[in-house]
């Protein structure tokens, strides 16, 4: 991976930290700032990092009459024209959040809507996966010289290498965000080994941006290298918008944060015995011992030697070095046997 370092606000990355974890507030509040206000405290409690929403100023960034995806269920425009939360109300959600000791940020999505975030003082920028291509509004974000995290849904491996490329002379402290732009996405898509391939083909750190159903897939992103997670948000999957089916809740973002450090912990170093193991060790394996009486003179075999528990004599992989061998000294059955109970010039 990349040498360059990474960090929002505190935080940092894997290495250094365990994964940055994203609740995605996103369009599920639909406008209600009540709400929104009440998914930032949802999103602190649970223990999330940061906890982002998306600027939308419709007529700066759309056609009234653009396409809409079947999954919307409506014109898009309207959509998001009914979600819009104000500057004001972006700045109460700024506030809140810093109250309740989590990270605000939020994804614009015209040039527009990236300046009156950075007005409002964010530590970063994050993008959705439809701006990977629109390098006008990378750049323009790049310019502000803040961290940028930058999802790259339905994108060709050139399209993300391309705007990697474009960005880097400006910008280059940025992170991708492997992701799947279906809503929920079945997890036969999810693709977690884009993640590495990610990885490889940049040489950026690379997170992930779940669509799917619950948290295994996310947390399955650790093992792979992910150095942040984001997953959207709600309160209750029963509240209206396109989002909301393949949302968490506050239980789940509660347990995404814990067992995804368990994992980030129990990937560190290489397969080693570590100290801690010298005790089971002791108890578990098993050494040479005699199973019947030997007299002194007498030769070692299978019918007086063997192996048994606990491990804290000569390892059972030597047994084969004494047999044939002649005891030292009169044994008695179930000895451990030492080194200098066998005459060795036998």
């Amino acid at each position: 991976m990349s040498g360059h370092s990474f960090q929002i606000g505190p935080y940092k990355l894997p290495p250094a930290a365990e994964p940055l974890v994203i609740a995605e507030a996103g369009i599920n509040h639909n406008g209600d700032l009540r709400k929104a206000r009440d998914l930032v405290t949802a999103a602190a409690e649970a223990g999330a990092h940061i906890v982002k929403f998306q600027t939308h100023l419709p007529d700066a960034e759309m056609l009234k009459d653009g396409f809409s995806a079947d999954y919307i269920g409506e014109s898009f425009y309207d959509l998001l024209n009914r979600c819009v939360i104000d500057e004001d109300g972006h700045r109460q959600l700024s506030h809140l959040a810093s109250e309740k000791g989590i990270l605000f940020l939020s994804t614009p999505f015209s040039r527009e809507a990236a300046d009156l975030l950075e007005r409002l003082g964010v530590p970063a920028f994050k993008t959705g996966s439809g701006e990977l291509t629109n390098l006008p509004l990378l750049k323009h974000i790049a310019l502000k010289g803040k961290p940028m995290i930058i999802s790259t849904g339905m994108s060709t491996l050139e399209e993300i290498k391309r705007t990697v490329d474009a960005l880097k002379p400006i910008n280059p402290n940025f992170i991708l965000m492997h992701c799947t732009s279906t809503y929920p996405t079945p997890y036969e898509d999810v693709r977690l080994l884009g993640i590495r391939q990610l990885q490889e083909l940049t040489g950026v750190p690379v997170g992930l941006s779940d669509h799917s159903r619950g948290i295994a897939t996310a947390i399955g992103g650790v093992a792979l290298g992910a150095v942040a997670l984001e997953k959207h948000f709600t309160l209750d999957r029963n509240w209206p918008g396109p989002d909301q089916a393949g949302s968490i809740e506050p239980d789940e973002l509660r347990r995404l944060v814990i067992e995804s450090k368990q994992v980030w912990l129990a990937l560190h170093e290489r397969k080693k015995v570590l100290e801690s193991e010298g005790p089971v060790q002791a108890m578990a394996r098993e050494s040479v011992v005699t199973i019947a009486p030997v007299k002194a003179g007498e030769i070692f075999t299978l019918e007086n030697l063997w192996v048994k528990r606990p491990g804290t004599g000569i390892p059972a992989s030597r047994l084969n070095e004494f047999l044939g061998r002649c005891s030292a000294r009169d044994l008695p059955a179930d000895h451990l046997l030492a080194p200098e109970e066998v005459d060795m010039n036998s």
